[in-house]
């Protein structure tokens, strides 16, 4: 049997795709925060807003160079289907601009911490909105993460809105997302999200374009190209992150998404030099904490599995 023609092999290969994928995916997004201080002197606003419709044009690309318009077209037929793709729209536009709006402003330390508790809030939406059980060390996460907010809450004296806005519409995506299934595929999906974000982007860069103008062209050609170029730095990570999804276990997944958010923490700190007091490093000692406990528990169930 030819390595070509063995199912053995050609798992192994599957799986190894996918482990390399869905990292390129999540590194990628650690390195953003930077990415989006190059675009300076443009603002959060308009930078999302530039994001949106060139994601657009390049989702549309990606669909004449792979033939997907019988996809797209089967996907706009089905109202459910299209109405869906709308909330996911509105969820990652919500996730993008305060993402943006917190780098910009000097609050990439508390993106990080969005990140890190993002798992254990799609835990809880698991439970309340799927009705699944948790397991006791999923509990023990749960309880910790609580408690760690609690902390910075009070010690720090500031309530992380950033940190759970982020966690809650990226969890929140990723539940309509899984409503979705597999019946839209990457590229479709993220072409039709974007599409219903267009009329948001357009009130944006009008209202940006009468209050101080839009700065894309006025500043420089390197610039403009970087600017240019969020459309490919939104859409390719989304599409690495879908093809690694479908190649290995979703325990996996869970594991190296905390590549992203550690990348996040050290850019803030040891990069941007972000402030972290004592009470704030306690708060992120007991998410990481909660992490250890969520990543065991990851481990024993893949244990466990036949």
């Amino acid at each position: 049997m030819s390595a070509a023609t063995d199912p053995v092999a050609n798992a192994a290969r599957e799986k190894s795709t996918g482990i390399l994928v869905t990292v390129g995916a999540y590194l990628l997004w650690g390195i953003l925060p930077l990415y989006f201080l190059t675009l300076a002197p443009t603002g959060a606003w308009e930078v999302v807003a530039w994001r949106v419709l060139l994601s657009f044009v390049f989702c549309l690309l990606l669909l004449a160079a792979t033939r997907g318009w019988r996809r797209l077209g089967a996907i706009i037929a089905d109202r459910r289907l299209l109405l869906l793709t709308g909330l996911a729209g509105l969820l990652i536009y919500v996730n993008w601009q305060v993402f943006v709006l917190a780098t910009l402003s000097g609050h990439v330390v508390e993106t990080s911490l969005g990140y890190f508790i993002n798992p254990i809030g799609t835990v809880l939406l698991g439970v309340f909105v799927l009705h699944e059980r948790l397991r006791r060390l999923q509990w023990a996460a749960v309880g910790i993460a609580a408690v760690a907010v609690a902390v910075i809450v009070v010690a720090h004296g500031s309530f992380p809105w950033i940190a759970l806005t982020l966690a809650a519409s990226f969890g929140t995506y990723g539940l309509v997302k899984k409503k979705i299934g597999p019946s839209v595929d990457a590229t479709s999906g993220l072409t039709l999200e974007s599409f219903w974000l267009i009329p948001i982007a357009v009130v944006i860069l009008v209202v940006v374009g009468h209050s101080g103008g839009i700065t894309v062209g006025s500043v420089g050609p390197v610039h403009t190209l970087l600017v240019a170029f969020t459309g490919v730095a939104t859409a390719v990570p989304l599409l690495l992150f879908a093809a690694g999804t479908r190649r290995i276990d979703l325990s996996l997944v869970g594991m190296f998404q905390f590549i992203t958010p550690v990348m996040q923490f050290l850019t803030g700190w040891a990069i941007l030099g972000e402030p972290m007091p004592p009470e704030r490093w306690a708060g992120f000692a007991l998410v990481w904490v909660a992490i250890v406990v969520f990543v065991v528990d990851l481990l024993l169930q893949r244990r466990r599995r036949p």
